[in-house]
């Protein structure tokens, strides 16, 4: 998912919301162009997509949650996905997150890049990078 980081703005939002809002279950849409416009989805307009979906607040928090790839406040930063599947993990991916915790990057643990025959894997800004090591993921960051 290409995210583009903006400040929040209401009105570019409800015009998202408008736009969708009419599709068979419109969440998820409105939801991913929000992310993508935005770089996440502000906590305080739940309540609009809540009232414009017929959507209690909860039904729509509990997407929000349970989707790895929706933010609920912005990303600092790079947005670094770590896969953490099976074949990323046998080959090491738990060595890529020390370099990245300096608060200067947004990391995620994903399940699968798609990328397993070269693992460990990780996505920076929306382009996948295989065999990273920890000292080739401190170069792909510099």
């Amino acid at each position: 998912m290409g995210t583009k980081t903006a400040n929040w703005d209401d009105e570019t939002a409800q015009d998202i919301l408008r736009k969708k809002a009419t599709l068979p279950g419109a969440l998820l849409p409105v939801l991913h162009d929000l992310q993508a416009r935005f770089g996440y989805i502000n906590a305080d307009f739940v309540p609009e997509i809540a009232d414009a979906l017929n959507l209690s607040r909860a039904d729509v928090h509990g997407v929000i949650s349970f989707y790895h790839d929706f933010r609920d406040r912005p990303p600092s930063g790079k947005i670094v996905k770590i896969c953490r599947a099976e074949a990323c993990q046998s080959m090491g991916c738990h060595k890529l997150e020390n370099p990245v915790q300096d608060g200067s990057v947004t990391v995620e643990p994903v399940y699968c890049l798609g990328n397993c025959a070269c693992a460990p894997a990780v996505m920076i800004d929306g382009k996948t990078y295989g065999r990273v090591t920890p000292a080739k993921l401190k170069e792909l960051l510099s």
